[in-house]
C-alpha cells in the first residue's frame, strides 16, 4: 500500500539467512501437520510417531539399518551443499547418484575376475568420475549459455534413471535372474567391507572422509575462502577477480562426484547388484538434509543419520497398517516449512 501512515510487505533479497530455531520450528510443525493426518486415519499419532523412533533407533538391527540409509544422504547432501553454497541450484544428485552406480557396476560387467584391491579402487573412481561428468552436463549449459541449472539437472535425473531402465532390462540383465530386473550378482571382491553380520559398509567411512575434507576445505583454503564470498555477495566477488564460472564448474564436479561416490557405495555395499529403482529418492531427500543442515558439513551427518531413520522408521509403521509413505509426507512437509521460513525471514515492513 502507498497511502501515507500505511504499511507494505517486501521481500528483501539480501535479508539474513533466518536463525537456527527457524529450522527446528520447522521440524516441529512438520510433524504437526503430519500428525493431523495421522489422526484422520484413525491411528494415534504419538504411538505412530514413537514406532518411528523404536524401528529406527531402539534396536541393534534399526540403528545400523539407519546409518545404512545415511551414507548416501551424507554424500549427497554434501554434494549439494557445495552448490548451494554460491547459489547453484543443483536438483540432480538423483542423476549423478545413478550415473555412479551404472559406471561402477560397468566395471563388474565387463571387466570380471579382478581382485578385490583393484576391482573396489575401480569401481569407486569410476563411479565419482561418473557423477562428476553428470554434474558437469548441468555446469556447463549455465556458465557458457547461462541456462537454468535446476532444469538441466532435473531433466538429467530422467535421462540417468531411464539409462538404468534400459541396461537393467536389456543389455545386463542376470540371465539367471528369472526375468528379474537387476545384474548378476557381485562378487565378494566387488562388495564393500560390512561390519560384522550387519549391512553398515564401509561406504560411512568415505562418507565421514569426505565430510572432514569438505569442512577443511571449505573453512581454511583460499579455494572455501571465495566459495564463501561468491555465496555472500557475488558481485563484489566478482570485482575481486574470482572466477565464478571456474567456480560453478569445480563445484558441479565436486557435487556429482560425490553424488556418484554413494551410487557406487550403495551397488557394492548394499544391494551387491544394479537394479530397477536402485534410489528410492536419496538425490532428492539430500536436498532436505543439506538445508536441515544450513550447509553445514557436520551438520549434515546429523541431519543425515535423522532422515535415515526417517526413512526406516517409515518401514516400521507398516505394522499398524500406515504406508511407509508417511516419511515421504514427513519429508515434503519439512522442506515445505523451511522454505516457508526462509522466505518470511526476508520480508521487511515498509512505513510509508
Amino acid at each position: 500500500m502507498n497511502q501515507r501512515g500505511k504499511f507494505r510487505l517486501e521481500i528483501d533479497p539480501s535479508g539474513k539467512e533466518s536463525p537456527w530455531w527457524v529450522t527446528v520450528l520447522a521440524v516441529v510443525l512438520a510433524f504437526g501437520l503430519v500428525a493431523v493426518f495421522i489422526a484422520a486415519t484413525g491411528k494415534n499419532p504419538g504411538a505412530v510417531y514413537a514406532k518411528m523412533l523404536g524401528g529406527a533407533f531402539g534396536t541393534e538391527f534399526g540403528l545400523t539399518e539407519t546409518l545404512v540409509k545415511a551414507i548416501p544422504l551424507m554424500l549427497c547432501g554434501l554434494g549439494v551443499s557445495l552448490a548451494y553454497r554460491i547459489q547453484v541450484w543443483n536438483i540432480g544428485a538423483e542423476g549423478q547418484f545413478v550415473a555412479g552406480a551404472l559406471a561402477a557396476t560397468a566395471v563388474t560387467i565387463y571387466l570380471p575376475g579382478l581382485p578385490f584391491w583393484i576391482a573396489l579402487p575401480l569401481m569407486l573412481t569410476v563411479g565419482m568420475l561418473a557423477g562428476a561428468v553428470w554434474g558437469l552436463f548441468t555446469a556447463l549449459p549455465k556458465v557458457l549459455f547461462n541456462v537454468n541449472e535446476l532444469i538441466i539437472s532435473l531433466m538429467l535425473n530422467y535421462v540417468a534413471l531411464l539409462a538404468l531402465d534400459f541396461f537393467v532390462f536389456g543389455p545386463w540383465r542376470d540371465p539367471a535372474g528369472m526375468n528379474f530386473p537387476g545384474t548378476r550378482p557381485f562378487t565378494a571382491e566387488e562388495s564393500l567391507p560390512v561390519l560384522g553380520a550387519t549391512r553398515l559398509h564401509f561406504g560411512l567411512i568415505l562418507g565421514l572422509l569426505a565430510v572432514a575434507l569438505a569442512a577443511a576445505f571449505v573453512k581454511t583454503t583460499r579455494w572455501g575462502y571465495e566459495l564463501r564470498l561468491i555465496g555472500a555477495n557475488p558481485e563484489a566477488a566478482r570485482h575481486a577477480g574470482i572466477n565464478i564460472r571456474g567456480h560453478i564448474v569445480v563445484v558441479m564436479l565436486l557435487s556429482g562426484g560425490l553424488a556418484g561416490i554413494a551410487g557406487m557405495a550403495e551397488v557394492s555395499g548394499v544391494t551387491h547388484r544394479l537394479l530397477y529403482g536402485i534410489s528410492p529418492g536419496y538425490g532428492y531427500t539430500a536436498i532436505i538434509v543439506a538445508w536441515i543442515a544450513r550447509l553445514n558439513p557436520f551438520g549434515i551427518v546429523v541431519s543425515a543419520v535423522l532422515f535415515g531413520g526417517l526413512i526406516v522408521g517409515g518401514y516400521s509403521v507398516q505394522t499398524l497398517g500406515l504406508p511407509s509413505s508417511i516419511s515421504s509426507l514427513l519429508q515434503g512437509s519439512v522442506l515445505f516449512f523451511l522454505i516457508a521460513g526462509s522466505i518470511l525471514g526476508k520480508v521487511r515492513v515498509r512505513w510509508n
